[in-house]
Order: C-alpha cells, then sequence, then structure tokens
C-alpha cells in the first residue's frame, strides 16, 4: 500500500491474506467438529450427548468424524508452519506475534486506563498482547491435544515407551484441555472479537480506516509514514532463500505425513471381527427334563412356630433373613417384633395397623404372600401374633 498525504475516511488495510482466511476457516471448521464430536465422548450420559450419538449414528461414527477432524487440525497446522517459516525466511517479514517488551508496557497502560488513570489504552501495533497470548494458547492448545490424542489413539504403541498410567493422564488432559479450549473460544475469542467489536476481517481480510484507529493506532500511524513498505527483495537473492526453504521444507512435511500415517493406519485397537455361520449338530439329551417343582406349602396350627415363622422363611428369608435389608429380620419371632428401619412391622392385635400388612395388601412385593397365605397372617396377628 502507498503511503497517502490524505487517507479517506473509506479506506480499507488488508489484515489477512486469503491463504490465512483459508486457515482460519478450515481450522474453525476442525475444531468445531472436534468438539461436538468429543465433548460427547467426554459427558456421555448427557442428554446433548446423546443426541449427538444418535444424530452420527452412534458413538463409532461420532469417534471416526472426530479422528477425520483432528487430522484435518494437523494439517492446517502443517500448512501454517510452513507460512510462517516462509514469511521469515524468504521474505524476512518482522515476527509480530511474539510477546515483546512493548506488550508489558501496553499491559501497564491499560491497567492504568481501566482504574481511570489514563485517557486512553494503550497504542498497539499489528496485534495486541491479548491477541498474541491467544495465539500462544492455541499452539500450546494444539500441541497438547495432539500428543494426548496420539496416546489415547495407539495406547498399545504408547505403553511401549511409557508407563501404563499414560493412558488415563492423557485422558484426563485431552478432556480437560478441550473444555478449557471450547470455554475460551466462547467466552474470550468469540465475545472479545466477533461480538464487542465486530471484527469480521478474518472472513473479509480488510480492516476501514476507524477501525484500524480504533484497534490498531501504532500500524496506522506506520502505514501512513510508509514505514511498513520493506524495500523489494533482489529476484537473485529471493531465489536463494527459497533454494534454501525448499529442503527444510520437504522434512517437515515428511515429518509430519509419517506422523499422520503412524498416527491413523498404524494400531487397530478395536477388533474387526467377522461372524462366520456355522451348521453343527445340536445335543438333545436322551433323558426328559424334569419340571421344577414349586415348594411346599407351609400348613399348622395358627401361630409363630408351626405357621408364621416357616412361611416367612420360605417367603421372606432372602432379603429379610440374616442380610436383614432395611434393617428387618424375620428369622425369629423376637427379630420380627424388633421391627426395622421403618418401625414396628407387626402390631399384635392390629393387623391393619401392621405395616407388614400393608405392604403385602398392596402387592407386587419381591417376597408376595399368597391370598390365603396373606389372609391366614392377618388372623394371626389379630390374635394376638402368638409364638406356640
Amino acid at each position: 500500500m502507498t503511503k497517502s498525504a490524505s487517507p479517506s475516511p473509506n479506506q480499507t488495510y488488508v489484515r489477512f491474506s486469503p491463504l490465512q482466511r483459508i486457515q482460519h476457516f478450515v481450522f474453525l471448521i476442525s475444531f468445531t467438529l472436534l468438539a461436538l464430536t468429543g465433548l460427547p465422548q467426554k459427558y456421555p450420559l448427557a442428554p446433548a450427548s446423546v443426541g449427538i450419538f444418535t444424530l452420527l449414528g452412534g458413538v463409532e461414527s461420532a469417534r471416526q468424524v472426530h479422528h477425520f477432524s483432528a487430522i484435518v487440525m494437523i494439517v492446517v497446522s502443517l500448512v501454517h508452519i510452513l507460512e510462517v517459516l516462509y514469511r521469515l525466511l524468504v521474505l524476512r517479514t518482522p515476527i509480530s506475534m511474539i510477546p515483546w517488551i512493548d506488550d508489558l508496557k501496553h499491559v501497564y497502560e491499560d491497567v492504568m486506563y481501566y482504574i481511570g488513570r489514563r485517557k486512553h489504552k494503550a497504542y498497539y501495533g499489528r496485534y495486541s498482547y491479548a491477541e498474541k497470548a491467544e495465539y500462544l494458547a492455541l499452539i500450546w492448545g494444539t500441541i497438547a491435544m495432539a500428543l494426548t490424542g496420539f496416546i489415547m489413539w495407539n495406547p498399545i504403541t504408547t505403553t511401549q515407551f511409557l508407563p501404563g498410567e499414560a493412558i488415563p493422564a492423557a485422558k484426563a488432559a485431552h478432556g480437560g484441555e478441550a473444555v478449557l479450549a471450547v470455554l475460551a473460544i466462547i467466552i474470550w475469542h468469540f465475545y472479545h472479537v466477533h461480538i464487542k467489536h465486530l471484527n469480521k476481517s478474518m472472513f473479509t481480510g480488510k480492516l476501514s480506516r476507524e477501525e484500524m484507529e480504533h484497534e490498531h493506532p501504532a500500524e496506522l500511524a506506520a502505514i501512513d509514514r510508509g514505514a511498513h513498505l520493506a524495500p523489494p527483495i533482489p529476484p537473485a537473492v529471493l531465489r536463494k532463500r527459497q533454494m534454501l526453504y525448499l529442503p527444510l521444507a520437504v522434512i517437515i512435511t515428511a515429518i509430519f505425513g509419517f506422523s499422520l500415517y503412524f498416527l491413523a493406519g498404524y494400531e487397530t485397537t478395536s477388533p474387526n471381527t467377522i461372524l462366520i455361520r456355522e451348521d453343527v449338530i445340536a445335543f438333545v439329551p436322551v433323558t426328559p427334563t424334569l419340571e421344577p417343582t414349586a415348594a411346599p406349602a407351609v400348613s399348622g396350627p395358627l401361630n409363630w412356630d408351626d405357621f408364621v415363622g416357616p412361611l416367612f422363611l420360605q417367603k421372606c428369608a432372602a432379603c429379610h433373613g440374616e442380610s436383614a435389608l432395611g434393617g428387618l429380620n424375620l428369622s425369629t419371632y423376637a427379630d420380627a417384633f424388633r421391627g426395622g428401619a421403618s418401625g414396628d412391622v407387626i402390631v399384635a392385635g392390629e393387623a391393619e395397623s401392621s405395616l407388614l400388612v400393608q405392604i403385602q395388601a398392596a402387592g407386587g412385593h419381591m417376597g408376595q404372600l399368597s391370598e390365603d397365605e396373606l389372609a391366614r397372617v392377618i388372623e394371626w396377628i389379630n390374635n394376638n401374633a402368638p409364638e406356640k
């Protein structure tokens, strides 16, 4: 861009190149798919997770989408690395995304502005300290997610070099970093970039002069002075730099390519079993199988020793024997009248007030008595529940 003595208010300034915008778009799509298919695996019982699994056709389909999106993110990260190296080594563009001493000064100036000791915020250059911190967080997060994802994708290979504890540790780190990344994008990046300032430069590639004055005044001042214009690179020098850059780019691409192949195809952690139908002769025993016989009905005089005790032993001992479910033990006469956690279950002379009768009358109990058995128990209780 040429130096202008009287810039127009409608003048726009190039913020991002087409390649940078494509990288951002692909990274945005892959990150979104990773979040939508990864967080449901971390919280599989949440209603939203169940809905996503249903929409995608199951957890295995979600994992396939997750793995594919991870590969896409690694590829776009490779493109970004190659582009940055080209601008640094070939075009010799100044490094503008690394925090520097001026950023500490800008932090101090912003703090003074927020507490009312300064009339305006710091004058940012091409990138503010917040943008630089977010960029470094993106780099760290991508590396952490790639390494922990590789460990979980290839656990058998990992345990050949690391102890087994590395697998659950990687799972915990991967899930925690995923939650942190999603919250950072929603709360910090999306709000500050697309809502608070409605910055569309990553999609249009340009900023207006008013936006530059508000967000990057130091860079705008440099543009107006023409200080941003670098001298043209002689063709011979450019060619020499490109020849030195080319083998480095090939080596980096080869390392990434081998890593992707190793990541996606080296290890299979889930078996692919093909069931083969086989016709066999079924074994049929010669002797007929006897039908199980029901337990004999309890009968005898209407007292605990001869009727109620044996009846409870047959119908109730599984839950209310020595295990005393709910604190109720019906093994002996004394235990039965001691009751359980809900209180007395047998009230002598008052069958309707006995909790045992109320529960049995409702039906559906695990040790449900028949109508005749319940009627005799009620008669026994109304006769003051004799023991002998």
